[in-house]
């Protein structure tokens, strides 16, 4: 029985480590690396280094390390949008707007709307492979993701290609930060690049904040006077978490159960969703890395921290020190939910996350029946880790 175990958590780890290697090798190579490190070194070129998940949340509540500067993931979007919209992370409108939407992001408002968006697709799902048919998941949830923020916001999709068209924009738009973990400074032939790539996404963007109503992130835009240009931006940014993240975390949790073999449990005792949840979103951690900008100087767990460096959180391998996969492990209070970041900037969309992955694991053992992976390909070149394809059928 133990040897399964391992066997069946060695072959979890494989595929994991595949599909990071081939979406980020740099990437990849830093979080192999982080895993050898202590809790806050200092490495040439890439400044300070975190691996203690703690000190990573303790950082990320600290008003001594910004967003905005060198390091910080403001500065790639100050670089796309203006120094105003790199400013509005650090300022008191961006507490305003998240004050103001909060409500659309409660627990019962995700479920609301992952119902009402999601509900159809996952009804489909079930039915297929109710119907003996191979499905490739990874598809259903890039659409599912897409159609998900769209609606968020206000934004009209007219169908599933459409949808499909908005999550492969952000796709590529996300991936042109790749490399940046030495320097947040983008060249200019890839800031044109994504300007490009902000229009394919944003074209709806116009009718939605001038007609969205107060059940809309633009319409709530609008209503905070935030200008269109700063609403685009918004967007992206949203469009961007929304779809990546939430994408990464639903395909990696379904193939960890497989490949673990962890689904059998839940599927004999369904009262493991909600920590099949927290472990998926955990193990996978969609967002790897966040960095901050080190605004002045300053002083953590004994070292000194000078101003204008940058420090990263390897948040990916903080979260995984708890150890590997496992749907009856406790609740971990030293990493709580740092996946969603931690302190005034937590993913305002921590609930819609949940919610999804939660709704997408009832549809596949709503029947009791397990499922298989047939094929999986990982995506390549991408900012998140992810599947290109996953496809699975029921036994």
């Amino acid at each position: 029985m133990l040897r399964g175990l391992v066997t069946e958590h060695g072959q979890a780890r494989r595929h994991e480590a595949r599909l990071l290697r081939a979406g980020n090798p740099a990437l990849w190579t830093l979080l192999t690396a982080g895993r050898l490190l202590g809790p806050l070194v200092r490495l040439p070129r890439l400044g300070w280094v975190v691996t203690d998940p703690v000190l990573a949340r303790r950082i990320l509540n600290d008003p001594a390390f910004s967003m905005v500067g060198e390091g910080g993931v403001g500065d790639l979007w100050g670089q796309l949008f203006g120094p105003d919209f790199a400013s509005f992370f650090a300022g008191a409108r961006h507490a305003e707007l998240r004050s103001l939407a909060r409500d659309l992001f409660t627990e019962d408002s995700a479920r609301l709307l992952v119902d009402r968006v999601q509900g159809p697709h996952h009804a489909r799902l079930r039915a297929r492979l109710a119907a003996g048919e191979e499905v490739d998941l990874a598809a259903v949830v890039r659409t599912t993701s897409a159609y998900t923020v769209a609606d968020l916001l206000g934004v009209a999709v007219s169908d599933d290609d459409a949808a499909l068209a908005l999550f492969a924009s952000a796709e590529r738009l996300a991936a042109l930060a790749l490399g940046t973990q030495a320097s947040t400074a983008l060249a200019p032939e890839v800031i044109a690049k994504a300007g490009a790539l902000v229009e394919s996404i944003t074209g709806g963007v116009g009718q939605a904040y001038r007609t969205g109503g107060p059940d809309t992130i633009l319409g709530r835009c609008r209503d905070l006077d935030l200008g269109l240009d700063l609403a685009k931006g918004l967007t992206t940014l949203l469009v961007i978490a929304g779809t990546e993240t939430g994408a990464s975390s639903l395909t990696r949790t379904v193939a960890l159960l497989h490949d673990t073999g962890q689904q059998h449990r839940l599927l004999a005792d369904p009262a493991l969703t909600a920590n099949a949840v927290r472990e998926g979103l955990r193990v996978t951690t969609p967002a790897p890395v966040i960095g901050r900008h080190i605004a002045r100087d300053t002083e953590i767990a004994g070292r000194r921290l000078r101003r204008d460096g940058r420090v990263m959180m390897l948040t990916y391998v903080a979260d995984n020190k708890a150890g590997p996969f496992d749907i009856t492990r406790a609740y971990v209070p030293e990493t709580r939910q740092l996946w969603f970041g931690a302190g005034r900037h937590l993913c305002l969309g921590a609930a819609v996350a949940r919610v999804q992955l939660t709704r997408l694991l009832e549809a596949l053992t709503t029947d009791g029946r397990p499922w298989r992976v047939v094929s999986r390909a990982p995506a390549r070149q991408v900012l998140v880790p992810t599947y290109e394809s996953l496809r699975i059928r029921t036994a």
